[in-house]
């Protein structure tokens, strides 16, 4: 590199090292470089299917059908090791000695699966299998709770599952909820024992709109046998008292 000089030279120094770095600005601190980003690994279906899958299988015996049905779902764990490690469901099969509903259900589990693996949020199948009805009918389950559908009731396996496995969660009771369903069984079981003398193993109690005995056989083991059906949560626990339907299981009520 040249320097053209248009004027005389007077006299000319020699820049030491230390001279040239007093006069050379100082640049300012450099911006600390970004961490980087942590690679977590989110449900897709290009993910390769593990040798070894974990996973839960669940029975359930539907009055619709001869045998029972046993319902496997498997998971895969991402990000193992990680504060990032989650389960989420990847496969399911329905297996049952009963051949009656073969084809709809090898194409359901097929279906279900190949959302499972797609990723995203596949909560929604639990609304979508949960509010199919069957023309013939529905039934109830065990503890009252009404199935309008054996899809449905599928779909009650899956919300349980996807509730084990954290990526569902159960609406908690506010105070007030909780405070009016303890209200409501003390009123029945107050009732129950003004009448010691006919009761035998289980006691009977009166309501108020219904002359009529209503079992209780507990604090939150059951509900009484004339209560019907919550449209909210499907559970046969709406009691009638003092004129106003509460729900024992959810706490719905219809005076708000």
């Amino acid at each position: 590199m040249t320097v053209r000089i248009t004027q005389k030279i007077k006299g000319y120094a020699v820049l030491r090292p230390e001279d040239k770095a007093r006069e050379l600005p100082v640049p300012p601190p450099s911006a600390p470089a970004a961490e980087p980003e942590d690679n977590v690994i989110q449900m897709h279906e290009r993910i390769k299917r593990p040798e070894v899958l974990v996973g839960s299988t669940y029975k359930i015996k539907p009055p619709l059908v001869e045998h029972a049905m046993y319902v496997t779902i498997n998971d895969i764990v991402l990000n193992p090791g990680t504060e990032h490690e989650q389960r989420r469901p990847f496969e399911i099969f329905i297996n049952s000695k009963s051949m009656e509903h073969f084809q709809w259900i090898v194409a359901l589990t097929r279906i279900l699966s190949a959302v499972f693996r797609k990723g995203g949020d596949v909560t929604f199948l639990v609304e979508e299998m949960k509010a199919v009805f069957d023309p013939r009918g529905g039934y109830f389950k065990g503890g009252g709770v009404y199935m309008p559908s054996l899809v449905a009731d599928l779909g009650g396996i899956v919300e349980d599952h996807l509730k084990a496995i954290g990526l569902l969660h159960d609406p908690e009771l506010s105070e007030e909820q909780r405070a009016l369903i303890a209200e409501k069984r003390r009123a029945l079981e107050d009732r129950s024992k003004k009448k010691p003398e006919e009761r035998a193993l289980t006691p009977t109690v009166s309501t108020a709109a219904h002359d009529e005995d209503i079992e209780v056989t507990g604090e939150g083991a059951s509900f009484p046998p004339s209560a019907t059906m919550c449209h909210k949560c499907s559970a046969k626990a709406l009691v009638l008292l003092d004129g106003c339907a509460t729900c024992l299981n959810c706490g719905y009520s219809k005076c708000g």
